[in-house]
């Protein structure tokens, strides 16, 4: 079928399906009893993640008002908060309104619909885990904050970037917001982070780099934790679900609390984007369901804005985009919207260990990593991450990405009005095979790895779809679309350079948004 007989039947059908929804006396009803408003905006930013912050921040000190949506709730923490789930004792804490998230390879029950922390994104090859909540994916992330070294990142990333000048202003930023440390000696040496030194050692053995990996947090909770100040979070591993006690400088503590107190941002919690769209005078408008905990709607807000920012994460910022696009609410989106996706290479390995005891409960979230980053094409990093807290199972976490040549591609299906990610089998083989050989090495002879990500097909650092170069410029400006910008982990082309993603995405927006506040702010919005 032609390209443009393709386009319109899509178009077509998702009308069809829209109008088909709505003519339902039970949508009619539901309509009718949730009110409608209108706001209007200067800029809203969608999504409160390392994008949305950094695009919060760097605005409102500009002088420009801000409206942040975020669909998830605050978390906020304290010396022995009982905020975030245990992974051991989950609940509806844990799940995006009854999304039903995977650990570790092992599916959880079905939990009540709840505004909670996770949700898997279901695609065919490849389901994408995604955070809600005031800070985005920085709440459940483990922490890794690396710069990638200049040679990875020129041979993956557009030259136009410039690595020297990002290195020399905006990875610094990055870095002093955050606030990152290594983890001191005198807590890597104390039993529960065994684990860390049993890594330290093999990963040296095996002759690999070994490196401390910088942190963005205050490991005097932790050492407080030994002391006996307050009840263990750090120290027994129970912080993949996010830290209770606090010291983690996340994005919700650390840009979005800047940002609320200069006066000009004003973040609106459990406000769940639907759609997107241009209105006629060429504004952008902004669908939104206000909702109660368990997603029940109880306002439907129609916001316009002279600037639209998606930080919605990698998913879903991708998914309201191609839905506009195929319902032709946004016309004329660049024709790779949806391509250009990648998984960063990621794996997750359990590792069991014969040789030595690791011990029970494991100190965490990551201390120590080995960065193999020789060559760019096949840059990759390992590092250890503590299993919350359990019966001494002497079994631990490896975690292996990279640069990745995989692709996957978002597909819009007009019968569910959403795009689902298409990810090829083996994409990421060659990739997996190193990381698999790397991992083996350093665990060492009989011993035990579980690939949990062959078993579940994830990934906790989704990149692309509205990738730079494809749908965007540098600077994140949608190509052919004035006052419509993408500045999170979309705008990234397929892989971060061999890194966790989080510091370079939190970097390309310090650069984008210099760029928007010089040239955009005042004459585009």
């Amino acid at each position: 079928m032609p390209e443009l007989s393709r386009r319109s039947a899509l178009k077509g059908a998702a009308v069809a399906a829209g109008l088909t929804a709505l003519s339902t006396p039970h949508a009619l009803a539901a309509v009718n009893r949730v009110p409608v408003t209108r706001e209007e905006h200067r800029v809203v930013v969608i999504g409160s993640g390392f994008g949305g912050g950094v695009t919060a921040l760097r605005f409102a000190q500009a002088g420009l008002p801000v409206l942040v949506l975020e669909r998830g709730r605050r978390w906020p923490t304290g010396p022995n908060a009982d905020t975030f789930p245990s992974p051991l004792a989950p609940d509806s804490r844990l799940s995006w309104l009854g999304s039903t998230p995977s650990l570790f390879g092992v599916p959880l029950m079905p939990f009540a619909p709840y505004t909670g922390l996770i949700e898997q994104v279901p695609g065919n090859g490849m389901d994408i885990m995604c955070a809600a909540g005031v800070g985005g994916g920085s709440l459940v992330y483990q922490g890794m904050t690396l710069q990638p070294a200049a040679d990875v990142f020129n041979a993956n990333m557009p030259e136009q970037l410039d690595y020297a000048r990002m290195a020399r202003e905006h990875y610094p930023r990055v870095a002093e917001m955050l606030k990152l440390q290594t983890a001191p000696d005198e807590l890597i040496n104390s039993t529960t982070y065994k684990p860390s030194r049993v890594f330290a050692r093999n990963a040296e053995e095996a002759g690999y780099d070994l490196s401390k990996i910088p942190m963005p947090i205050d490991w005097d909770f932790a050492l407080r934790e030994l002391a006996g100040e307050m009840k263990p979070s750090y120290t027994n591993g129970d912080c993949s679900m996010g830290v209770n006690n606090g010291g983690k400088h996340s994005v919700d503590v650390t840009y979005i609390a800047q940002a609320e107190a200069t006066g000009r941002v004003t973040v609106a919690t459990q406000h769940n984007v639907t759609d997107v769209a241009m209105a006629k005078d060429g504004r952008w408008e902004v669908h939104v369901d206000r909702i109660d905990s368990d997603g029940t709607v109880l306002e439907k807000k129609i916001i316009t804005a002279g600037a639209l920012v998606m930080a919605a994460g990698t998913a879903n910022t991708t998914k309201l985009l191609m839905r506009a696009a195929a319902k032709d609410q946004i016309p004329d989106m660049p024709d790779g919207l949806g391509t250009n996706w990648g998984s960063n290479g990621d794996r997750i390995y359990t590792w069991t260990n014969f040789a030595d005891d690791f011990g029970a409960p494991q100190g965490g979230p990551v201390v120590y990593g080995s960065l193999e980053w020789g060559d760019p094409a096949t840059a990759n990093t390992v590092i250890q991450a503590s299993l919350p807290p359990t019966p001494n199972l002497r079994t631990t976490m490896l975690v292996g990405y990279g640069v990745s040549q995989g692709r996957g591609e978002f597909v819009y299906d007009s019968a569910k009005d959403d795009a689902v990610l298409d990810w090829p089998r083996d994409a990421d083989a060659e990739l997996s095979r190193i990381i698999d050989d790397r991992v083996a090495r350093i665990a060492g002879e009989g011993n035990i790895r579980l690939d949990t990500t062959s078993l579940v097909p994830n990934t906790w650092h989704p990149l692309g779809g509205a990738s730079m170069g494809v749908v965007c410029d540098l600077a994140g400006r949608v190509q052919g679309h004035r006052g419509l910008y993408v500045l999170d982990g979309a705008l990234m082309p397929g892989n971060s350079a061999a890194c966790n993603p989080s510091m370079t995405i939190a970097a390309v927006a310090e650069r984008a948004t210099d760029e928007l506040i010089a040239q955009d702010a005042g004459t585009v919005f």
